[in-house]
């Protein structure tokens, strides 16, 4: 009996638009950067032409460790759209950055880069939990996901 073909990830593409466009193209690098303001130097995420705090419109991008602990998490159950009905329930985190913590990135919470959405036990779920970003090619668009540091 041959194997049955690996089940592709369903896709939600991501709206891009000027101002995010670097991060996308950052993270195809394997890169997790943010945007900064360069006049007072603080982090913003989502990306957006004006700085919230000192209301400039000059920017940089600075690169992180892509290191940082879940500040909170949700675990989805069906109903959901139907691509993910089957995979759920599955852990959706939201990650507080080590070098940028006013920064928070939702994403999946995945056993290695590219895994099934629920490839992690939810057993393993816990507030504080220390991750590490890692990069996956869904449909030719690289994603940000997170693995725990010690699994």
């Amino acid at each position: 009996m041959a194997d049955a073909p690996a089940k592709q990830e369903p896709l939600l593409t991501p709206t891009v638009d000027d101002d995010a466009t670097p991060y996308w193209e950052y993270a195809a690098q394997g890169e997790l950067r943010v945007q900064e303001c360069a006049t007072c130097g603080e982090p913003r995420f989502p990306p957006r032409p004006c700085c919230p705090h000192c209301a400039s419109f000059t920017t940089t991008w600075r690169r992180t460790s892509g290191r940082g602990r879940v500040w909170s998490y949700v675990v989805p159950h069906p109903p959901l759209l139907p691509a993910y009905a089957a995979r759920a329930p599955y852990p959706v985190v939201l990650v507080e950055l080590t070098d940028a913590p006013r920064v928070r990135l939702v994403g999946n919470l995945v056993a290695r880069a590219g895994a099934a959405l629920d490839s992690v036990p939810l057993e393993r779920v816990r507030i504080g939990a220390r991750v590490q970003a890692v990069f996956a090619d869904q449909g030719g668009v690289v994603v940000p996901q997170w693995i725990l540091e010690r699994p």
